[in-house]
């Protein structure tokens, strides 16, 4: 009896984890099936690379021949995940550069150096970011997430803008998130300095992402550069570190189980990335926003033109774009 329990009860518990398995496949999403895209001679950067979603994208565009920029904060990650690359994909033109986006003076230096070592650059990958984390400052005491998801790539992709229009036709890809939908930015209180939130500043950052992408789409019409924003899916990244839905024991061991068939793991997340940077039917698209591999539409206040101009304006004076100094006023 106790036998024919225990066969019983070890028949349903694999069923169960063979469903979940079968559930996590399905719910993947798409994948970048043009294998016979090659990107040799190309040049990349890929912030935010030593992990997660921004790794898998380095190992994707290494893997089709290109050279790639891994621009990260952490140098001693960065080039554990190098190695990692470098050896999957027997491309040795890989390459670990310091950028902490929390540190404008750290983005400035990195592409001063950049600019030493390469004369194109063909695509840009913004992808590093923080989530929901504890109100923090960046260098320059710009609120963290805004400042690493936002500010810190408007001043990176600014001065990468003449490099990037002579290497035409160059790309720029936003990775924002569906998270942009809830987004609102916050005109009275950008920098969240009355109240602090940390959803809300998550939520904004990402919204940030979207109006930056559209609006710098158009001011390069007709440079050969285009700028596209996605979202990568729900994925299983570190950038979950901060929530504690994910992190505490009791979630580890009742909760993240029945969380995990629905997450996308790294390699699916980093595809819609890899299609904005590489698909040769996107090279003359800008100014869209993508999920799956697919074009999707972006929330109403994404669209909105007026507020992208005024976080423009407002971006390039807390980044020092146009002075070549910042601060936050």
């Amino acid at each position: 009896m106790f036998r024919n329990k225990l066969v019983l009860g070890m028949s349903v518990a694999g069923t169960l984890v063979g469903g979940a398995v079968l559930l996590k496949d399905c719910m993947q999403g798409a994948r970048f099936q043009r294998s016979d895209v090659r990107a040799d001679g190309k040049i990349a950067i890929v912030t935010g690379a030593n992990t997660g979603i921004g790794m898998e994208t380095v190992m994707g565009l290494a893997n089709r021949g290109a050279t790639v920029y891994m621009a990260c904060r952490d140098m001693k990650k960065c080039e554990t995940a190098r190695t990692e690359i470098v050896l999957e994909t027997r491309n040795a033109n890989v390459f670990c550069r310091e950028c902490d986006l929390a540190s404008l003076q750290s983005v400035r230096k990195f592409v001063k150096q950049f600019k030493t070592e390469q004369t194109r650059l063909d695509i840009l990958v913004n992808n590093a970011g923080v989530m929901r984390c504890p109100r923090t400052l960046t260098a320059e005491g710009i609120e963290l997430q805004l400042g690493v998801n936002h500010m810190g790539h408007f001043l990176l992709t600014n001065l990468l803008l003449d490099i990037l229009k002579l290497s035409a036709p160059s790309r720029v890809v936003v990775v924002s998130s569906l998270a942009h939908e809830r987004g609102k930015i916050n005109i009275q209180d950008l920098n969240s300095t009355k109240n602090y939130d940390p959803a809300t500043a998550y939520d904004q950052s990402k919204l940030a992402n979207v109006l930056f992408a559209r609006e710098l789409a158009k001011r390069l019409e007709g440079t050969g550069v285009t700028v596209n924003a996605l979202h990568p899916g729900i994925v299983d990244t570190e950038l979950m570190r901060h929530m504690g839905l994910f992190n505490s024991w009791f979630s580890s061991v009742l909760i993240k189980p029945f969380v995990w068939p629905f997450l996308k793991s790294p390699i699916y997340g980093a595809q819609t990335s890899l299609y904005a940077a590489l698909d040769p039917d996107l090279e003359k698209v800008s100014g869209q926003y993508f999920s799956d591999c697919a074009p999707k539409d972006v929330a109403e206040q994404a669209k909105d033109d007026k507020l992208a101009k005024w976080l423009w304006a407002v971006s390039e004076k807390w980044t020092g774009t146009l002075t070549g100094t910042a601060a936050v006023s």
